[in-house]
């Protein structure tokens, strides 16, 4: 198939969990089929970047990401039907770009990442279909256009979170002179995203529970699980410092709401009881924050000597980070979808302390595959019992992995998607 690939971000480097997913489905799909992208590129990434997603690209277009918190992207959501998330990743030079490349190419299917650049896209084939409409009452029209609004092209819009529960909870938790401005615009992301879901020829969701929400407002869709390279994430001895310390690892990008949020629980809530029961210091913990850009806000909350905030190993490949960390604690409260640092996590043997929810987006087992805790105080007890039973460790270790070998490669998650192509091409 040839294939344009429309996302919100250029998958690469490969700092966040939707880079690490875009960037090895093109490379996986690529050996069969033929993928254009074009993405919107932050300001921190580079021509080398661009330079390696055309590695595995026949084209890779990019879009210059303009700055979302401005007085004009609030003045414009604040006054149109659009929330500030359509509105910031909506621009005219991102359209031009779609525009140009159906004009001079032809495609099988497009696929979008992330329904909030998806009005670009809707925007260039409305054009498309009043210039059909003009050669049709006998007017001369751009040629390639026309040429392009003779053909359907089928669209998959594969959605990595519900962006409205995303923000939803995070609502719950602000100040509350913010939340009806948040309620606002979250009322127009929910009218947004169940839109976009039923213009998609095919809809994909990256977990059983956003596939649940799809199916409440009205819309089937395809499971496509998150994934990880498990030749990268090897599986590992258990290991823990050469100093006789077993670290606690916590890792993340800081710009997203999840991460900063599941910081500030363990920090606050779950850390303070993981002292209370290694009183003496038998175990030699120490509480390793890894990631870019961490707030001052959530560095002051506390001043442990035994907790460490580490931007700079944040630069170091992560597999790397799993194979020096006793356990991952992962206690995710905002979000959905399949995290790939606990799927990362499983695949180098590292277990993973997390929450229902997170088990439940990978039909893991607690204390099988790996150890859920319901609140602070079972998530502490959780990390202690790992750590001071070997034959419990070792056994979450092998299943943890065993369970990403067979559902969560890249090769499988591959053939899933592709299955989904071939279905949106003949619907």
């Amino acid at each position: 198939m040839k294939i344009l690939i429309i996302s919100s971000y250029l998958p690469y480097p490969l700092y966040s969990g939707g880079q690490v997913r875009l960037y090895n489905i093109i490379k996986e799909l690529s050996h069969k089929h033929e993928i254009t992208l074009i993405c919107e590129k932050r300001p921190y990434q580079t021509a080398q970047d661009i330079a390696e997603v055309k590695k595995i690209c026949k084209d890779v277009i990019t879009v210059d990401r303009k700055k979302q918190w401005s007085i004009s992207n609030i003045a414009k959501a604040g006054i149109s039907s659009n929330s500030f998330l359509v509105t910031g990743h909506t621009q005219q030079a991102f359209k031009q770009k779609i525009q140009e490349i159906l004009s001079h190419n032809t495609f099988d299917l497009i696929h979008v990442e992330t329904y909030y650049v998806m009005k670009n896209l809707i925007d260039v084939i409305a054009r498309s279909e009043a210039t059909k409409q003009t050669n049709v009452n006998g007017i001369a029209a751009p040629s390639g256009m026309a040429r392009n609004a003779e053909k359907t092209i089928p669209i998959v819009l594969v959605e990595h979170n519900i962006e409205y529960s995303v923000y939803e909870k995070f609502m719950n938790r602000s100040p509350l002179f913010l939340r009806p401005l948040l309620a606002l615009d979250i009322a127009k992301i929910k009218k947004e995203e169940e839109s976009y879901w039923k213009k998609a020829n095919a809809l994909v969701a990256v977990s059983r529970e956003d596939q649940q929400v799809m199916k409440n407002a009205g819309c089937a869709s395809f499971l496509v699980p998150n994934g990880v390279n498990t030749q990268q994430f090897v599986f590992k001895e258990k290991i823990f410092g050469g100093d006789g310390t077993k670290k606690i690892l916590y890792l993340g990008d800081f710009k997203w709401i999840q991460n900063k949020d599941a910081v500030t629980f363990i920090l606050k809530e779950i850390w303070p009881l993981i002292k209370e029961k290694d009183e003496t210091g038998k175990f030699g913990l120490k509480l390793w924050i890894v990631g870019r850009s961490i707030p001052d806000t959530i560095k002051g909350l506390t001043n442990d000597p035994d907790v460490l905030f580490d931007e700079e190993s944040s630069s170091l490949s992560t597999e790397k980070i799993f194979q020096e960390s006793a356990i991952l604690l992962a206690p995710i409260r905002i979000g959905g979808g399949t995290s790939y640092k606990i799927l990362e996590s499983m695949s180098s043997g590292t277990p993973v302390v997390t929450m229902q929810m997170s088990a439940d987006a990978l039909s893991a087992k607690n204390a099988q595959d790996l150890m859920v805790g319901k609140n602070a105080k079972e998530l502490a007890e959780k990390s202690i019992t790992l750590l001071s039973d070997d034959s419990l460790y070792t056994k979450i270790s092998k299943r943890g992995r065993e369970l990403v070998e067979k559902n969560y490669t890249w090769q499988e998650i591959c053939k899933k998607l592709e299955e989904v192509y071939q279905k949106a091409v003949l619907y």
